[in-house]
């Protein structure tokens, strides 16, 4: 299956999806701030199959990780969630680096089915 890094500030969020999605047999790991993302996708040499991150995070935000990362790793996948309308339009511009922005709250099924139609 695909190895998918998530990058969430609210520890309930992250560990419920990423329980949600190691279900579905992925290998997941996590971070909890986009400084930390960047860092996992840098050691990882862009090695991951998806980066699933939330966009409104302290220290930095999943638009400037998602910037930063697909900078360096092009043909990186990288699928954003937000629960803030306002975020969802600072995301509209990146229509090139990212797949999707996915709203917030979601149920298991929501996720699971945004990330296997990112993996495709």
């Amino acid at each position: 299956m695909a190895r998918i890094l998530i990058v969430e500030d609210d520890e309930s969020v992250r560990s419920f999806t990423a329980r949600a999605i190691a279900a579905s047999g992925h290998e997941v790991e996590t971070a909890e701030d986009g400084d930390e993302g960047l860092e996992n996708i840098r050691k990882a040499g862009g090695g991951y199959d998806l980066v699933l991150s939330d966009i409104r995070m302290p220290a930095m935000d999943g638009i400037e990780m998602a910037k930063r990362a697909a900078s360096e790793f092009p043909g990186l996948k990288i699928l954003l969630m937000t629960g803030y309308a306002e975020q969802r339009e600072r995301a509209a511009d990146l229509a090139g680096i990212i797949i999707d922005v996915v709203p917030k709250p979601f149920t298991l099924h929501e996720i699971r089915l945004k990330v296997a139609q990112a993996l495709q």
